[in-house]
């Protein structure tokens, strides 16, 4: 299965020469680049004139770049928010998982099974760790 992504403008994608056609040559080799597109990172643009005109991607690598692109529409801010994080944990500012799971009600036993902490037992232990902190 193969996606043909039109463009108005191409200009942040790689323009490699050996992946780059006339539409009226990639008519003649569709299946070929259809299937040649399977491989990561592998797609085709294709020129009218001269000048890109769409592009040829599979269909798995399109659902990528629209997933991509829907986070970062629905999380502007998550580079800068990455980038935060990094800087605390550079600062020692963080908490280990099983600090966070404990905050949350729940806890891992030694031999690896999941226990459920009850919100009243839940609530007594983080009120008495901001007492010590």
């Amino acid at each position: 299965m193969y996606v043909i992504m039109y463009v108005e403008e191409l200009t942040q994608i790689d323009m490699k020469t050996d992946r780059t056609l006339s539409i009226t040559e990639a008519r003649k080799e569709i299946f070929k680049i259809a299937n040649e597109v399977q491989k990561p990172d592998v797609h085709y643009v294709l020129t009218d004139n001269g000048k890109p005109k769409a592009v040829i991607m599979s269909a798995e690598e399109f659902e990528s770049w629209v997933e991509t692109l829907e986070v970062m529409v629905e999380m502007p801010d998550l580079a800068k928010e990455i980038k935060e994080a990094e800087e605390e944990f550079a600062r020692g500012e963080y908490i280990d998982f099983e600090d966070y799971l404990r905050e949350e009600g729940i806890e891992i036993t030694d031999n690896g099974e999941i226990k459920h902490v009850s919100n009243h037992l839940k609530k007594a232990r983080k009120q008495s760790a901001a007492k010590t902190r």
